[in-house]
Formats: C-alpha cells, structure tokens, sequence
C-alpha cells in the first residue's frame, strides 16, 4: 500500500521535486511541501509551494541568495514560519495543560494515547497495538506497541530487548515494575553530517508485549478502523496524546520534506504532512486519525505553530508490521 498525493496535487509535488534541494539549502528554510497560498491569514485555496522557514523576515535582511522567488516553475510559492521544528518532547507544553493527565498514568491492559518510554527518555504516547505482516491471513505470533523511535528506542541509542515503560520514566514508571514490553525494531535515523542530508521517512519503533497486556482501542477515540494514505489539505484530523489528550487539527501542507532538530542533531524527513498545532512534549507516538477514524499518520514533531506526521503506510512497511484495524 503505498502512499500517495491525491491527484489534485500531484503537478505541485512534482514541481516540488524539482526545486526542494536548492530551496532547502537557504538560511532559515526549514522545509518544502505541496500547500495552498495564505494571504492576510486567510487561505485562498489557490495551490503553492509552500516554503517553511523558522523565521519570517523582512527581505532587505536576507541576502540575494536567500531570497525565496514568489514563483518557480510558474507555480506561486507562500512562505510560512513554523519555528525551529523539534522532535516531539521539545515542542513546548501550553500552560493550559500543565496539570497532571491521566494520560500519565499506569494502565493495564494499556491502550493508545497513554504515556510510554524507554528508560532513558521522559516519556511519549502509545500510538496502538500491531503484528507482524507476515503471515497475513494467519495467527500472528507476536505483538507490539507501537510508537516512536525517539520515544521507546531512545534516538538510535537503545538496544533491541530494552524495556519499554508504562508510564513513561517521567511519569513515575520504573523499570522493572513498569516494564509492558521490550524493543523488537526500529527503524533507524539518519542525521544530518556535514553537506550529507539522507532522507527519513519515518521515525518509528515496535516493543514486544504480552497480547493481553495492550489493547488496540485508543483512549477517547475508539478503533482504528482502516488506514488513510492520502490525506488532504483541510482534512480535519484528530489524536489522543500523553500531555495534550484530545486534540483536533486541520491538515495545511502534504508531501512534505522538513528539517527536524533532535537535542542538537538534525534529520531530514519526506513525504510528511502537516497540521495546525495539535501536540506538545510527550504527545509523541500518538496515531493521528481523521473524523471517520481512519488511520492518517504516527505524529512525532513539531512547533508550536505545527505538528508532522509520518505516512502510516511507511510505518508498516519499513517496520514489517500491521496496525490492527477495526
């Protein structure tokens, strides 16, 4: 099942592709994706390259070169500031959630939206429950809590059989009382090193659990009913999350390549999509889905201006598994 660009957009992503790399090289450009042009903070609907940059600012203080053109390819571009985008436990909290969550707390059979981490994080969210693709049909033979990397195999630095817990280390969890599961995959990271940028597509990670110890059903939710690999711009969207619990958001770029900061080292992730902020520190793993609760994406950073997501379809194939569904 491969992710795609509904076919609106599909003219915009490539005219992306042809013009990310030079635009990504320009101070303060933070990302490139298919959007819609903004204008006195209203959406026009007219399609536009949308160029994210952490600060906006006035073009007599850029040079020539990093002068974004109103246009490439004939195709209008809108420049966005979003902020230094972060992974997941450094997107500052809003002081209205500030107060304890029972999100935080320890919970058997767990499900998704509660806190979960590794030892040496602070703590993120389960996203769900899922199980190898292989065999399909058959009997599965293990199952998994699904999350992110940074949240459950510690940014690379984990090994596989560490403990994962329920809460996370934050939150009061303790290994070995707290212990849910223990890290069977994740899919690596690769940073940023000098002029070399690989590209990411997912920042995700699985921990082995006792079948009866998670459910699938998402705290507030419900059920993952099926997944939903092209999602929109202006797809209204929806997660449960370890800090910000219940939180709506609106899908505003797709296609997205985005640099994110991780304590000081830096990835660059494709194929994202954006939404207004709907996330803050330890809302990370939560699975983002639409209204008819359709699985659209596994969140794992932002700002305080947005929130990115992964493709859920580059979850499953690049960590073997599938999510359960309804």
């Amino acid at each position: 099942m491969e992710p795609t660009v509904p076919a609106g957009y599909r003219d915009l992503a490539e005219t992306q592709a042809r013009n990310q790399a030079h635009l990504l090289d320009k101070d303060h450009v933070v990302g490139v994706a298919c959007g819609t042009k903004i204008a006195g903070g209203e959406d026009t609907g007219e399609q536009a390259l949308t160029v994210l940059v952490d600060t906006k600012l006035p073009r007599e203080m850029l040079t020539e070169d990093d002068l974004v053109d109103t246009s490439v390819d004939d195709t209008p571009t809108d420049v966005q500031e979003v902020g230094v985008l972060q992974a997941g436990q450094a997107v500052p909290v809003p002081p209205e959630v500030m107060e304890p969550s029972a999100l935080s707390q320890r919970v058997r059979p767990a499900m998704g939206g509660f806190s979960c981490g590794h030892p040496q994080v602070t703590a993120g969210t389960i996203a769900t429950g899922c199980y190898d693709a292989s065999p399909f049909p058959g009997i599965p033979q293990r199952y998994y809590l699904l999350s992110n990397n940074h949240v459950i195999a510690n940014s690379n630095n984990a090994q596989i059989g560490d403990p994962c817990l329920q809460p996370g280390r934050v939150d009061g969890g303790q290994d070995p009382q707290d212990v849910i599961g223990r890290l069977a995959r994740f899919v690596p990271i690769q940073f940023m090193s000098g002029a070399s940028a690989p590209l990411n597509l997912v920042d995700a990670a699985i921990a082995e659990v006792p079948f009866h110890l998670l459910s699938r059903e998402i705290y507030y939710l419900g059920y993952v009913k099926r997944l939903f690999i092209a999602p929109n711009i202006n797809d209204v969207v929806q997660k449960t999350g370890r800090t910000t619990n219940f939180t709506t958001g609106r899908v505003t770029n797709i296609n997205a390549t985005v640099d994110v900061n991780y304590d000081g080292r830096v990835a660059r992730f494709a194929r994202q999509t954006i939404t207004t902020a709907m996330s803050a520190g330890g809302d990370s793993g939560s699975l983002v889905t639409n209204l008819d609760e359709e699985g659209v994406g596994l969140l794992f950073a932002g700002s305080s201006e947005v929130t990115i997501l992964n493709n859920l379809a580059f979850v499953q194939s690049l960590l073997g598994v599938r999510i359960t569904e309804k």
